[in-house]
């Protein structure tokens, strides 16, 4: 399959970079779409293309001229389901329909607690992204050219949220141990798996129709999950978070950072303290466990251990520049 184009949808965002540079480290040509591709830093051997995935119009030439299609398409919710459904709808229309990797997520499962596998119900009732994200899973279940992939926590170097963020919560000691608010299941996968798997799914017959949980199979707790990472940090004694510190995170200063973030961007003097979010508080006493082993039987999956993981990825924050003003914990 060497030397074949893929076209990548959502090439700009975190996932998106990690999956063209994977095609192109394995010999494939990554076609690297985005709406703002010009802004885009990725591998030389990847063609770029400006594209909005929600134009079915513009998106038809694109697909029909690929071996297969990886759509990583994530960010404002409204784009989630008409990006989708415009790729599916074209990729039905092509007489010979290349195989499209779907990346969907955990999020389909909803508030579902548990076990879940890949036949559970796609709830999608935590919020518009998931309810977005679970329109398309339903929707593309009925081509059997499509993979549907469905990662859990996508942490890593270069994770806006699950390794940056969290990174800065926790060296300015305003997250660590939550005691009863973090006990819920953290269903991490490390972004170099996901990638793995959206490689595995271009080239296995089998993976055809089907729809594939990506994630540990023995999750931590979001405790243990902050703790480990802390310590990869070299911020510990981690925290012991009160349920009335938290209330006050979540409740005062939240929404203050949160639009301060929103109304000044880069120019926000308070970006090294990140809002911490209600969802995010909720998630963490989400008892939701993902089963992997369809991912292990068809693909192959091998997981990055989490103390491997969380290494890579603490060396990347701590040597990043950006980061130099989170250093010093709060006091």
């Amino acid at each position: 399959m060497s030397r074949r184009p893929v076209l990548v949808l959502g090439a700009g965002g975190f996932i998106g970079r990690r999956v063209v540079a994977a095609l192109a480290a394995s010999g494939w040509v990554p076609i690297a779409a985005s709406r703002h591709i010009d802004r885009m830093v990725l591998p030389e051997a990847a063609e770029r293309v400006r594209v909005d995935a929600t134009d079915a119009r513009a998106l038809a030439p694109l697909v029909e001229a690929a071996a297969a299609v990886v759509s990583c398409i994530a960010g404002a919710d409204q784009h989630i389901e008409p990006g989708g459904r415009a790729l599916l709808e074209v990729s039905a229309r092509v007489r010979a329909p290349p195989r499209v990797v779907y990346l969907s997520s955990m999020a389909v499962y909803g508030t579902a607690s548990g076990v879940v596998d890949e036949d559970s119900p796609l709830a999608g009732d935590l919020g518009a992204y998931g309810a977005a994200k679970a329109a398309v899973d339903r929707a593309a279940a009925q081509f059997p050219f499509v993979v549907r992939l469905r990662p859990g926590i996508v942490y890593g170097p270069g994770s806006p949220w699950w390794s940056d963020r969290i990174a800065r919560l926790l060296v300015r000691r305003r997250l660590g141990d939550l005691g009863s608010a973090g006990v819920g299941l953290c269903n991490l996968v490390h972004v170099e798996d996901v990638a793995v798997a959206v490689l595995r799914s271009l080239q296995t017959a089998a993976a055809g129709g089907e729809a594939i949980n990506l994630g540990s199979p023995d999750p931590p707790t979001w405790n243990e999950y902050f703790r480990a990472y802390a310590r990869a940090l070299r911020a510990e004694p981690v925290r012991r978070i009160t349920a009335a510190a938290l209330r006050r995170e979540v409740m005062l200063y939240g929404p203050a950072l949160r639009l301060a973030e929103l109304a000044l961007g880069r120019r926000n003097p308070w970006r090294a303290r990140p809002a911490l979010r209600p969802w995010l508080v909720r998630l963490c006493r989400h008892d939701q466990r993902m089963l992997v082993g369809k991912a292990e039987r068809i693909l192959g999956m091998r997981w990055t251990p989490l103390d491997v993981g969380l290494s890579e990825t603490a060396s990347w924050f701590l040597g990043d520049a950006r980061h130099i003003a989170d250093r010093t914990p709060a006091r």
